[in-house]
């Protein structure tokens, strides 16, 4: 196991009691509206099977069950698994490698993930595999905004004051957000968008389309296994 996937299961194994109403809190309420974006780009037909990538406690799959479809759920933290009430299977495996055949979802979603893993090229290929031809695959992601005006409030914002609201709740709060605001800029100045979108391209996926939130805090992405 990587230093970089060992360090995300202890990250999120602190904070895993109080993950979901967190989000709320620190995206201003904005985190379950991108959520429902996210979801909304899932058009596979009722009673389809999907699979939910890096599911967490469960927020999206929850949203994808209450649409119809069958969901599996995957993250590498298990306390993450334990602390939600996600509504179908849930597996503890890396997306790195996942213990699915070929082709065999409908559907595939994944949120906050490729920060945490080594290759992400490598894994959109992965994630790519298990989809059949056809099916949508959608992402949500932190995004550093682009207009220079919203930059200056993002940065002090993820620097100082999301630090000092974790530091209400816990000592793991106080980390995870201050390693949060420095991961999501290094992530985007070392990956920019056009970079990671040739890694859809590469891993066979087409038609791909962004759409940035909240000022550009948040990008969800998604497109079609050719």
């Amino acid at each position: 196991m990587s230093t970089r996937t060992r360090h995300a299961r202890a990250l999120f194994a602190g904070i895993a009691p109080e993950y979901e109403w967190m989000g709320g809190v620190l995206s201003f309420g904005q985190d379950p509206r991108w959520r429902r974006s996210l979801v909304s780009r899932v058009d596979a037909p009722r009673g389809s099977s999907v699979l939910d990538v890096a599911t967490g406690t469960g927020l999206v799959a929850r949203a994808l069950a209450a649409r119809g479809y069958r969901v599996t759920g995957l993250d590498a933290s298990e306390p993450m698994l334990r602390s939600g009430k996600p509504p179908g299977p849930r597996v503890v495996a890396l997306a790195e490698g996942l213990p699915f055949a070929d082709g065999g979802f409908a559907a595939l979603t994944f949120t906050y993930l490729l920060r945490y893993v080594d290759d992400p090229a490598a894994t959109m290929k992965e994630l790519a595999r298990v989809v059949a031809p056809g099916g949508v695959i959608a992402s949500l992601e932190f995004h550093v905004p682009d207009a220079r005006w919203a930059r200056a409030a993002w940065r002090p914002y993820t620097r100082y004051v999301m630090p000092l609201v974790g530091s209400v709740v816990s000592p793991a709060w106080t980390h995870t957000a201050r390693f949060l605001g420095r991961s999501i800029e290094e992530y985007w100045r070392s990956h920019p968008l056009q970079e990671q979108l040739g890694w859809w391209e590469a891993a066979g996926i087409g038609t791909v389309h962004t759409r940035t939130m909240s000022k550009g805090a948040a990008i969800v992405t998604w497109g079609m296994k050719r």
